[in-house]
């Protein structure tokens, strides 16, 4: 007997859970606020560690989910509430009854303009990763606001992550390797351009991060260990830095034509509702809480509720990925009990 699964979230996470859950035989319903599926990763060009690009891996997914999936886009689910061992989802003035949900709602990118001391939003050359990501997709090359090419780029790591100040004392796991990633595409792009990366620690932990840090070393981009102190406008709209290179314990000021910080990984402001309607906590860094960190992952403490993604927190896309299909495979054991 088939039963009925709704996804909430139709990024890569929500997208790869549809498509699992499916071939298991049962029937999928997916929940997507946007126009569109594919979530962050549809806003990428290249990804790490391999520089694959982020639009084949959407396309491989977008691929594999027949017509049997049910896919609701511009869909926000208002309601949800709990009858028996059943859910009923209510989504733009419509209702449907579910056997079990996944949550798969992902996350928020950290807003830069929370650290006025970088200047974002104030200053015309900085932008966030996010920006940078945006310029290569429109270019092929990073761009200063007059067009120019910029010749001295900074990277700024952990920017909304490691800070008590901004409430985010976790660490967004994959911003040191985006960081590494970019620099690398930025020398590729722009070769007689000076880039540096100005990093608290880096985290080099992932297959194949390694040689990515080791490439961009081979490269000349410059790694100095020092978080940014004070940013501020000079002539010609360039920025003008101050850190201290941690190292060897030696302030530095330097000027540059483009800023880029590399923004985090924050809980969505959209799952605080959907927690609440399904009587779930948040952890202790506003992320969906799973059941257990060791043996139940991808369980929440509410039956026939599974997460999955970074709505637990930060994940890079293959933790995604293995994730999906990990609690796909746990929503039909559970369903075959119930």
């Amino acid at each position: 007997m088939r039963k009925t699964v709704a996804i909430i979230g139709g990024g890569i996470t929500g997208m790869e859970a549809a498509i699992q859950i499916n071939k298991l035989g049962h029937t999928v319903h997916v929940f997507e606020k946007d126009e569109k599926l594919g979530g962050h990763v549809a806003q990428w060009d290249h990804v790490f560690p391999n520089q694959r690009k982020a639009r084949e891996i959407i396309n491989e997914l977008t691929c594999q989910i027949s017509e049997e999936i049910n896919i609701h886009l511009s869909s926000f689910v208002e309601k949800i509430s709990q009858i028996d061992d059943s859910f009923v989802i209510k989504s733009d003035n419509n209702e449907l009854k579910a056997d079990a949900i996944v949550l798969a709602s992902g996350f928020e990118l950290f807003s830069a303009s929370k650290k006025e001391e970088y200047g974002y939003g104030i200053f015309e050359n900085v932008i966030t990763s996010v920006d940078l990501e945006r310029m290569f997709v429109e270019k092929g090359h990073p761009f200063m606001r007059n067009g120019e090419i910029p010749q001295r780029i900074a990277f700024i790591h952990c920017v909304g992550s490691r800070d008590e100040k901004v409430k985010r004392t976790y660490c967004s796991k994959v911003c040191c390797i985006t960081a590494v990633k970019q620099a690398i595409e930025v020398k590729e792009s722009i070769p007689e351009a000076s880039v540096y990366n100005l990093y608290m620690d880096l985290r080099m932990f992932g297959p194949g991060y390694e040689d990515m840090y080791q490439k961009a070393q081979q490269k000349g981009i410059t790694f100095i260990r020092g978080r940014l102190s004070e940013a501020s406008e000079v002539e010609n709209n360039r920025i003008l830095i101050k850190t201290e290179d941690t190292l060897s314990s030696r302030p530095i000021k330097m000027t540059v034509d483009l800023i880029v910080l590399m923004i985090g990984i924050s809980p969505s402001l959209a799952n605080n509702q959907i927690l609440s309607d399904l009587k779930l906590e948040p952890n202790k860094d506003g992320f969906a809480e799973i059941a257990d960190d060791h043996l139940s992952p991808t369980h929440s403490k509410v039956k026939g509720v599974f997460i999955a993604g970074a709505c637990t927190g930060p994940c890079s896309i293959t933790d995604a990925i293995n994730a999906s299909r990990s609690a796909s495979v746990e929503v039909h054991h559970y369903l075959n009990q119930v």
